[in-house]
């Protein structure tokens, strides 16, 4: 699982190093070569460009630190944790709903993938079936029950049986 997203950061990674480390000298050369440098709209902007690149490519270098430290073994068998598929029953809104608990990079909530940091995501980590937490959000606080929970261990669990049929 967090296999996919590191390669993801690491080819984006990639093509903003090499944007920084050819595609912005030239830029600035044929800039500089233009004149005067304090109304040289396309200096500055390729300026800008350089600081963006270089703050993305560490903001980069730390979510792929951080997602080296995530130990499969350190996720609950028995709880919600990353990678958890949880059915819950919202008294709020007296619905149920399926959620899939992933990282931020895959987080997309109109498919039911939340992030483990977003409040109903933060809410619901180390919860079994039957608990219930109130998740405080800007619509008011919404009151969760853990109906039904199927970890990243039981999936991985189940890869091999349907990888056979």
């Amino acid at each position: 699982m967090t296999e996919h997203i590191k390669k993801k950061l690491r080819d984006e990674l990639t093509t903003l190093e090499y944007e920084l480390a050819h595609d912005i000298p030239r830029e600035l050369k044929k800039a500089v070569a233009m004149g005067d440098l304090s109304e040289n709209a396309e200096y500055h902007m390729a300026k800008q460009r350089q600081e963006y690149l270089k703050a993305r490519i560490r903001q980069l270098g730390k979510r792929l630190a951080d997602l080296s430290l995530i130990n499969m073994s350190n996720i609950p068998k028995d709880k919600v944790g990353l990678g958890s598929t949880v059915k819950i029953y919202d008294s709020t809104k007296d619905e149920e709903i399926e959620y899939k608990l992933v990282t931020s990079e895959e987080a997309d909530v109109a498919s039911g993938r939340i992030s483990t940091t977003s409040p109903i995501g933060r809410a619901l980590l180390n919860k079994k079936v039957g608990d219930s937490v109130v998740v405080v959000s800007p619509n008011g606080n919404r009151e969760l029950e853990v109906l039904k929970l199927s970890t990243i261990h039981d999936e991985v669990d189940d890869q091999p049986e349907a990888k056979a049929q």
